[in-house]
C-alpha cells in the first residue's frame, strides 16, 4: 500500500491570521501557531503530490514546504481564498513540462474561467498557466492508486466539495451536510473540519458545532481548521477540547495509516 500522507499548508480564514490592522490578542500572538495562512492541504501519495485549493498564499506555502513537483489539483469552490493563487503553478508546469491537472465541478471551472479568463483565452500570452480541467462530479475518481471520494457539504447555499481519502476525511468551508453524504464519512479515522469561532457563523461551522459531529462520527483523531482570530488563542482553546481534538496549525503533518 502507498505511503499516505497530509500537510496543513494553511488553517486560517479568508482574512488569514494576523487580520489586516487587527490589535486583538490572536493577531499580536508571538505563537507560531497563532500564525494562520489560508486554508489549504497537501496530500502526498508515495511520491505524488495533490494540492487541495490554492488560497492567495499559494506561493507562500509551497516554498515554505519546499514542494518541488505537483501531480494535480483539486477544488473544494471557487471563493477567491480557495483559488486565487493558482496562477504560480507555472513553475510546475516548466519543471514538468506539461499542464497541470486540475479537478473541479462544472460551476467550478466556469469561476476558474472568469478568475483567469487569460489562462483560458484562444490566443494564449507566452508563460501563462497551462491546465488540463477535468470534471470533478459526484462519483469517485481515482489519482495515483487512491479513490478519492467527493463528499457533497453546504457553504450557506454554496454547494462544496469535500474529500475522503482511506481512513481520512477532509471539509472546508462548511455549515451543513446532508444526510446521505454524511453517511460517506462513517468509520474515518482521522477527520479535518472547519471550526471557524465559538459563536455561530451564517456558513460555516462553530466550535460546538464540530465537536458534535466529531463525537457522533469518532475518529481517532480530529483536526480543527478554517480558524478565525475570534476563536481565541491556540494554546488557550486547546486546552478546552476532548482528547481527541486538536486545532490544526500551518505546517502540520499527518501519516495516514
Amino acid at each position: 500500500m502507498a505511503k499516505l500522507s497530509a500537510t496543513f499548508l494553511g488553517t486560517g480564514t479568508s482574512q488569514g491570521i494576523p487580520v489586516i490592522a487587527c490589535d486583538c490578542e490572536v493577531c499580536q500572538s508571538t505563537n507560531s501557531k497563532d500564525k494562520r495562512l489560508r486554508t489549504s492541504l497537501l496530500l502526498t501519495i508515495d511520491d505524488k503530490n495533490i494540492i487541495i485549493d490554492t488560497g492567495p498564499d499559494f506561493r507562500q506555502q509551497m516554498l515554505r514546504e519546499k514542494v518541488k513537483n505537483l501531480e494535480a489539483i483539486l477544488f473544494t469552490h471557487e471563493h477567491k481564498d480557495h483559488v486565487s493563487g493558482m496562477d504560480d503553478i507555472r513553475a510546475f508546469n516548466y519543471r514538468a513540462q506539461k499542464p497541470m491537472e486540475v479537478y473541479a465541478t462544472q460551476r467550478v471551472q466556469e469561476g476558474l474561467k472568469r478568475e483567469f479568463h487569460y489562462v483560458f483565452a484562444k490566443d494564449k500570452y507566452p508563460g501563462i498557466p497551462e491546465v488540463n480541467l477535468n470534471e470533478l462530479t459526484d462519483e469517485p475518481l481515482e489519482l495515483f492508486g487512491e479513490k478519492i471520494i467527493p463528499i457533497n457539504v453546504f457553504h450557506y447555499k454554496l454547494p462544496v466539495k469535500a474529500f475522503r481519502v482511506r481512513n481520512f476525511a477532509y471539509i472546508t468551508d462548511a455549515n451543513r451536510i446532508p444526510v446521505d453524504e454524511y453517511e460517506k464519512l462513517k468509520g474515518v479515522d482521522y477527520l479535518v473540519i472547519n471550526a471557524l469561532r465559538k459563536t455561530p457563523h451564517l456558513s460555516h461551522f462553530n466550535l460546538e458545532e464540530a465537536l458534535e459531529i466529531i463525537a457522533d462520527l469518532a475518529p481517532k483523531k480530529a483536526f480543527l481548521t478554517h480558524i478565525s482570530h475570534l476563536m481565541g488563542l491556540h494554546d488557550e482553546v486547546s486546552k478546552e477540547l476532548p482528547e481527541n481534538v486538536v486545532i490544526a496549525y500551518d505546517g502540520l503533518k499527518l501519516t495516514i495509516d
